[in-house]
């Protein structure tokens, strides 16, 4: 199990490293894995093969919420995608999923990207400001080519192949333009050696320009951020579910809980009667 071993560390420095993820997520991470590695029976007798069945570490935490149950799965199942990505032959059994309910999404706020902005670099800025201003999956970004903007929309190519108009503010427009200028051998807004950037690329990138500011921050959370902002200001939850590119409103409508979840605690935090209340505790 000592190759096991040192394949999971290489695992976690690349959640920290390209992934973006927190400590406390790659301690969880770490976690779960060292568990899976000590309670399921494994298999890694064939060279280049792995045979893990999951039953009897499942059986050991039966007993825990399905929600630790689903976050460990999930945790082993990112690793084993990680050895398949990596070439190591995975067979993964008794994986199962857990149902549990949707938790709220984790925006950041718009303060916090304006900061980051002001140290970005000008490839840095535009990959967070296409992010932000226009709620795009980092797929997306990946995909987005020059040829897909034009009269301050652009056209994207979602889940499914299914395409959608955005449209674009001035001030990205801008950018974009600038950024072409620089670029004028480009196909795809992001590319490097003739070959679109790839998503760990562009989510390296994202990593960086937080950190400079002392935060980590994922493609997704801006993404969160765009729809929780538009939401929070009016905007038609129809319209924003079309943004998005959800096949559904009802994925849409997990943002609106956001948003009532952050208006009840700046209630509480503003309403001088709450904070009385606070102060007799």
């Amino acid at each position: 199990m000592q190759e096991l071993h040192r394949r999971k560390e290489e695992f976690l420095k690349y959640l920290d490293g390209i992934r973006g993820y927190s400590p406390l997520t790659i301690r969880s991470y770490n976690d779960a894995i060292d568990e899976m590695i000590a309670d399921a029976e494994i298999d890694d007798s064939q060279k280049g093969t792995l045979s893990i069945n999951l039953m009897p570490y499942r059986l050991k935490i039966a007993h825990l919420k399905s929600k630790t149950v689903a976050a460990k799965l999930s945790a082993i199942r990112s690793f084993v995608k990680y050895l398949r990505d990596n070439g190591t032959d995975t067979e993964l059994r008794g994986d199962e999923s857990v149902k549990v309910p949707k938790t709220l999404p984790k925006p950041i706020t718009h303060e916090q990207i304006a900061h980051a902005l002001q140290f970005a670099d000008p490839m840095e800025a535009l990959v967070i400001s296409l992010l932000y201003t226009m709620g795009l999956r980092i797929s997306e970004l990946s995909h987005l080519r020059f040829s897909d903007i034009e009269n301050n929309w652009s056209r994207v190519e979602g889940k499914g192949s299914k395409q959608r108009d955005i449209p674009l503010l001035e001030g990205v427009a801008q950018m974009i333009e600038s950024y072409r200028r620089d670029h004028p051998t480009q196909v795809y807004v992001f590319e490097k050696k003739g070959e679109k950037l790839s998503e760990n690329s562009l989510r390296y990138t994202i990593n960086k320009a937080f950190a400079k500011v002392g935060l980590k921050v994922t493609p997704h959370q801006l993404r969160h951020t765009y729809a929780t902002e538009l939401l929070n200001n009016g905007a038609r939850i129809a319209d924003v579910s079309e943004l998005l590119g959800h096949a559904s409103m009802a994925t849409t409508q997990i943002y609106t809980k956001l948003g009532n979840a952050l208006k009840m605690e700046h209630y509480h935090q503003a309403h001088p009667l709450c904070q009385t209340h606070e102060d007799s505790k």
